[in-house]
């Protein structure tokens, strides 16, 4: 019974943690005249968490989230009024290319690969960037694979 409690706490201590840790991020963001309020980082927490539960998956940090932030945040095509928006389907695409690519690549080189596209291929639009994704990831699903993309 004092169990959940526990838990609870400790849930929302994380919660608090991690509130800190990407408003901290707006330091570096605000270079790009981006930057995220406390409420739209609570949003892009939930849905994180939908986005992680629909594919299944479990993140124990949320270092994926900041490096994910810290890649994008340079890109010219992102503008602070869809900012949190662009950052939430960004969220979908990486959980689902995670998901297809089979874990075989690094959150890194995954990040970096999507903002190469998203820039150099499909000139910022997130549509686009699914489709041409969705290619790159059919590759690792081949037999044939070799770590060569």
């Amino acid at each position: 019974m004092y169990l959940s409690r526990i838990f609870n706490s400790l849930n929302v201590s994380m919660q608090e943690k991690y509130m800190t840790e990407l408003l901290e991020l707006n330091g570096k963001t605000k270079e790009y005249g981006l930057v995220l309020t406390p409420q739209e980082i609570e949003l892009m927490m939930a849905a994180r968490k939908r986005v992680l539960y629909s594919y299944g998956r479990v993140e124990l940090s949320i270092e994926a989230t900041k490096e994910l932030i810290d890649v994008f945040s340079e890109s010219p095509f992102i503008r602070q009024e869809n900012y949190a928006d662009t950052l939430n389907e960004l969220h979908e695409i990486f959980y689902c290319l995670k998901n297809d690519t089979e874990d075989r690549i690094s959150d890194t080189q995954l990040l970096h690969r999507m903002k190469k596209v998203f820039e150099e291929d499909c000139g910022g639009s997130l549509d686009l960037l699914k489709s041409r994704l969705e290619e790159y990831a059919e590759g690792f699903r081949c037999p044939q694979y070799d770590g060569e993309h």
